[in-house]
């Protein structure tokens, strides 16, 4: 009959590589957090560009505008101000469009680590049921 001394090395060993699993388990998840992060940064730094371009161009169009409105009143007639007044209105409308494009991808569901979330609670789910089993309480 094998004593207390023979029966833990076992158990130890066991332990070690379930402790070892685990830290390779968690360092995995990390690294997933981590490239999941990185790229809802760079969605992010997407959208700035795109608010950034916007308002560039709101600019230009209000410039385009004002320079309409005094052409149309000095001219006061069809010519070269209601041109202008087409073109600023046409980069307002493309400005609004940017704008609308860089807000939606700054959304925050990209900087959120979502499947590395889950998968944490999978694996933590799945070393509860595996310590719940019959053959671990015993041991």
């Amino acid at each position: 009959m094998p004593g207390p001394a023979e029966n833990t090395e076992p158990t130890g060993t066991l332990l070690s590589d379930v402790v070892t699993g685990l830290g390779r388990l968690v360092k995995g998840e990390l690294m997933l957090a981590r490239a999941e992060a990185g790229a809802g940064l760079r969605m992010a730094a997407g959208g700035l560009v795109k608010i950034v371009l916007a308002a560039i161009l709101a600019l230009v169009g209000l410039n385009v505008l004002a320079g309409a409105a005094v052409a149309a009143l000095a001219e006061a007639g069809l010519g070269a101000g209601w041109a202008a007044l087409i073109v600023g209105l046409a980069l307002c409308v493309l400005a609004i469009v940017l704008a609308l494009a860089g807000r939606a991808a700054l959304r925050l569901r990209g900087l959120w680590p979502d499947r590395a979330l889950r998968g944490v609670r999978r694996d933590a789910e799945a070393v509860r049921a595996a310590m719940s089993e019959e053959g671990v309480r015993h041991v």
